[in-house]
């Protein structure tokens, strides 16, 4: 009988966690106007949508250290960076993940990961999950290309870096480049909507 009550208590519970870590708001759509955050950097700094001053937009990543499909798009993250910061797109890396699930994720490995990889762009922590939450991430990597039309910084694109997660060498259809290179070029972006591939982000347990 105890067995049973028991049994019956963790179902529950289990079953209340998983609704709570699916029960995410829908988050932002192509067209939207992209969600200010305040977030802080491995370099200790505070960025936000203002941080970006003068440039055109960015490329935001939700990604992080240990899923082995942001490991493997970190030097195509860095190139997309050196390729479009010139051109008025930095790119804005975000860790959504809570770092007791994924203790790898901390703010110090950040800072350890930024270091030993050389990132020269702002790697922020998302620590109450808000952003992750107010753009609609849920995979890592997952991208949302902004750009500034008037005083707004709306959301252009959203989805994957390219149709190639595991070998940069046999990307055919580069996502993000073909977005950015269209809004400089005053195009539409097509395609404007792809699938993220990559980990899920680990949602706090409520």
């Amino acid at each position: 009988m105890i067995r049973a009550i028991l049994t019956a208590t963790c179902a529950v519970l289990i079953s209340v966690m998983t609704m709570s870590a699916s029960d995410l708001p829908d988050g932002v759509k192509v067209g939207d106007v992209a969600p200010n955050f305040v977030l802080k950097g491995t370099d200790g700094k505070s960025y936000s949508l203002a941080s970006l001053q003068d440039m055109k937009g960015a490329i935001i990543v939700f990604t992080c250290n240990h899923c082995p499909y942001s490991v493997k798009y970190e030097d195509r993250i860095i190139a997309l960076h050196a390729k479009y910061l010139p051109l008025g797109y930095p790119v804005i890396a975000i860790n959504p993940n809570d770092t007791v699930i994924v203790p790898e994720d901390s703010y110090d490995k950040m800072i350890e990961r930024a270091k030993e990889k050389g990132f020269t762009f702002p790697y922020l922590i998302d620590p109450t999950q808000e952003t992750a939450k107010a753009y609609g991430a849920r995979r890592t990597p997952h991208v949302f290309v902004i750009s500034k039309v008037k005083k707004n910084y709306i959301v252009q694109y959203i989805g994957a870096i390219d149709d190639e997660p595991q070998d940069a060498a046999k990307a055919e259809e580069k996502f993000v480049e073909s977005a950015i290179d269209n809004l400089i070029a005053g195009k539409p972006v097509e395609p404007s909507f792809t699938k993220a591939i990559g980990c899920t982000i680990k949602w706090t347990k409520k």
